[in-house]
C-alpha cells in the first residue's frame, strides 16, 4: 500500500472568497482569502502507538451537547474541553514536537511559501458530457438533431457491440475532494487569521479548506 503524503505543517481553514491584491510594482494579483484557523492540536499520532505519524488538528467551537459523550470524551484533553466541528489528520513528520492542546495559528506559514489547498468543488448536479467532458457540439445543419449536445458515437455496432468502461458520457459533475499544488502565499494577517493565497482553491464560499506545505515545491 502506497504512503500518504507527509508534510510539515498544516492548517484547517474556510474559504472566504476572492479578491485582488497589488505588489510593490503595482501589479494586480488575483487571490483567495482563507480564514485559516487558530486550530487546536487534538490528538497526535505517533509510531509507537499508532503505526504512523499524524497531528489531528481542530476547528471552529460547537456546543458539547451536539456530540456524543465518546466524542466530546476525545476533547477533554484539550484545555477546557472545547469541541471543535472540524477534524482533520495531517500526516505531519516528527510529529511528536506537537502536543494536545497546542494552538497553532495562521503564522506557522509565511509570505512567498508555496502551498497545496484541498477542497470539496462545487456540486453541478447531473451535467451532459459537454459541461462534463468539454465535447464539442453536434453540427447545427445537414440533418444533425435535433439534439445537438448529446454524447455522439458510442462505439462500432458489430463489434465490440457494447460500450467500453470508464467512457466519458453524461453523469454527476462536481462536488468531489481536489486538491491544487504549488499555490503561492501572498499575504498574512495573523490579527485576523487571514491568508491570501493566489489564484483559485476548490470550493464555494463557506466551504473548508485544508492548507498544507507543498509536497512538491
Amino acid at each position: 500500500m502506497k504512503p500518504k503524503t507527509q508534510t510539515t505543517k498544516g492548517l484547517i481553514g474556510k474559504k472566504v472568497g476572492m479578491t485582488q491584491i497589488f505588489d510593490e510594482k503595482g501589479n494586480v494579483i488575483p487571490v483567495t482569502v482563507i480564514e485559516a484557523g487558530p486550530c487546536v492540536v487534538a490528538q497526535v499520532k505517533t509510531v509507537e502507538t499508532d503505526g504512523y505519524e499524524a497531528v489531528q488538528l481542530g476547528f471552529k467551537d460547537m456546543k458539547a451537547k451536539r456530540v456524543t459523550k465518546p466524542q466530546a470524551g476525545h476533547f477533554k484533553a484539550i484545555e477546557g474541553g472545547a469541541v471543535k466541528k472540524y477534524l482533520k489528520e495531517f500526516r505531519i513528520v516528527d510529529s511528536t514536537k506537537h502536543t494536545v492542546g497546542e494552538i497553532i495559528t495562521v503564522d506557522t506559514f509565511a509570505a512567498g511559501e508555496k502551498v497545496d489547498v484541498t477542497g470539496v468543488t462545487k456540486g453541478r448536479g447531473y451535467t451532459g458530457a459537454v459541461k462534463r467532458w468539454g465535447h464539442h457540439i453536434l453540427k447545427m445543419t445537414h440533418g444533425t438533431g435535433p439534439v445537438h449536445r448529446e454524447v455522439g458515437s458510442m462505439g462500432a455496432n458489430s463489434s465490440p457491440s457494447r460500450v467500453y468502461k470508464n467512457k466519458k458520457m453524461a453523469g454527476q459533475y462536481g462536488n468531489e475532494q481536489v486538491t491544487v499544488l504549488n499555490l503561492a502565499v501572498v499575504k498574512i494577517d495573523s490579527n485576523n487569521n487571514l491568508i491570501a493565497i493566489k489564484g483559485a482553491v476548490p470550493g464555494a464560499k463557506g466551504g473548508i479548506v485544508f492548507v498544507r506545505d507543498s509536497v512538491k515545491a
